[in-house]
């Protein structure tokens, strides 16, 4: 999206080999990428409250996956067809790419929330359980260590596809955009398949109905009869049937689903977090790409760098399963929920503070200065290697191992079992919060660093105007007292 189909390419977005310059198709700069890259997590990331409440209620989780790969397939050709390059060199590259766009935000958010709700309930032993080993030992099987492993390898498997994306890097950079869209098509429109084949052998949970929509309405009594105090004490009694029912109301809840609403709502509290951390988690928008782009790549793509979010996953995953933590329950070191994320938020901020300092030796090195991005001067890079993103990259990558596998790991423990996709929606729904923080903080930047572009052009334009010297100076006459002096003095 920023960058234009560059000048000697091969038409499809490919730069020419063995250059510098950065694949491109359409042309709309940086603010426009960012903001559309912000758009579609935002997107990506509301639509699940829908795709969970349709799971819950209506179609069940195992269809409304089904769905939701169908329509990410429908959205990828899509997109194909815009990127084939008679299409790009007409200019006619943006329509297509738009619509794709949107119809891949809903997809995505259709099956979202319910892939690890699914994945979970294959596991049957949600409480504790004695098993007797080989050795004829008895051990306690903790179900709560168990569901920790289960979503840690989830999110590893998930990290497996996200590093797939390597590919699609090095398609962009060698062959063109088209061949970088048809890669994850190929996977989407064999989901579908897969997931039909494997219908009978999956264990599903049956969508429960109305009750769902219930719960927007406990909570709706319960602000209503506190007067919008949500921090009064037994607030959520105010919307018990035994409580209503003293005024003569009437409703189709029970004490179990109230008792439910305020203990998932209670858990999801920690989400709120959840916005600053992601926005700290690789740079606003896509700022690490575009500072990738002012790096010296050596012909290598400049969101290389980026893929080794997922790669450094993929070796954390083993290492804290079957290693860090089995060790410190070993030794009964308490390492719970809340220390995870909050080691998690450190590390996050330790990478944030490393990016802000390459940037910094960004703008000292460029030849543009503090206008790096768009630099046309020598190279038009700055001598830095792109690799020198890394730590930013994997330490951001680390603290996901702690923060997002902690968080999923919450929104499926502390729900009730009719409402786990749909919690899993509102701890996604987190990061479509951190995006609409990205779009302010972004757009504040791009009109901070316009209004200091005008400030430099005014700022020169008026020493330009108070360096010119007069053609004639005024004769001053020489009184003996001074005069000869200040006539040199304005010369000077």
């Amino acid at each position: 999206m920023q960058f234009s189909l560059p000048k000697g390419g091969n038409g499809a977005g490919a730069p020419p080999p063995g250059t510098e310059e950065t694949a491109g198709a359409l042309g709309k700069g940086l603010q426009f990428s960012s903001a559309l890259g912000l758009l579609f997590t935002f997107l990506a990331y509301v639509v699940p409250i829908f795709g969970g409440w349709l799971a819950d209620t209506k179609l069940g989780r195992y269809k409304t996956i089904l769905v939701g790969t169908l329509i990410a397939g429908i959205a990828h050709i899509i997109m194909i067809l815009g990127a084939l390059p008679s299409v790009l060199q007409a200019g006619h590259g943006i329509a297509p790419f738009l619509v794709s766009f949107f119809i891949l935000a809903f997809g995505a958010g259709m099956f979202k929330p319910n892939v690890l709700p699914t994945v979970v309930d294959q596991y049957a032993h949600q409480r504790e359980y004695t098993k007797v080993l080989k050795s004829g030992e008895k051990v306690l099987v903790d179900p709560e260590a168990t569901v920790q492993r289960i979503v840690l390898w989830f999110y590893g498997f998930i990290n497996i596809g996200a590093f797939f994306a390597i590919a699609t890097t090095y398609a962009e950079k060698r062959i063109g955009y088209w061949l970088a869209f048809l890669l994850p098509g190929i996977v989407y429109l064999a989901l579908p398949v897969i997931l039909l084949g494997l219908y009978k052998k999956i264990v599903k949970k049956p969508p429960v109905g109305s009750e769902l929509t219930y719960v927007f309405k406990i909570i709706f009594t319960a602000v209503k009869r506190n007067k919008g105090n949500v921090f009064a004490q037994n607030f959520w009694d105010k919307a018990r049937p035994a409580h209503l029912s003293q005024d003569g109301i009437s409703v189709p809840w029970n004490d179990r689903l109230v008792k439910d609403v305020g203990r998932t709502l209670s858990a999801c509290m920690v989400f709120l977090y959840f916005p600053i951390y992601n926005i700290n988690d690789g740079g606003i928008a896509s700022v690490l790409t575009s500072q990738g782009s002012t790096l010296t790549t050596k012909g290598a793509p400049n969101d290389l760098l980026s893929n080794f979010n997922p790669l450094t996953i993929i070796v954390a995953i083993p290492i804290l399963s079957h290693v860090v933590y089995p060790t410190l329950r070993r030794f009964k070191i308490r390492f719970g929920r809340i220390r995870r994320i909050t080691f998690g938020f450190a590390l996050a901020s330790i990478s944030g503070a490393i990016g802000a300092i390459v940037q910094w030796r960004v703008y000292k090195t460029s030849p543009c200065g503090y206008y790096a991005t768009d630099c046309d001067v020598g190279t038009g890079v700055s001598p830095l290697s792109i690799w020198v993103q890394l730590p930013n990259v994997m330490l951001g990558a680390l603290s996901e191992c702690f923060c997002n596998v902690t968080s999923y790991e919450l929104a499926y423990a502390r729900s009730p079992p009719n409402m786990k996709a749909f919690v899993m929606a509102l701890c996604l729904f987190s990061t479509a919060l951190s995006s609409a923080l990205d779009e302010d903080e972004f757009m504040t930047y791009e009109e901070e660093e316009e209004v200091e572009r005008r400030k430099s052009i005014d700022t020169q334009e008026d020493i330009e105007k108070k360096t010119d010297v007069p053609e004639t100076i005024p004769e001053i006459p020489n009184d003996g007292n001074g005069a000869r002096e200040a006539r040199e003095d304005l010369k000077a």
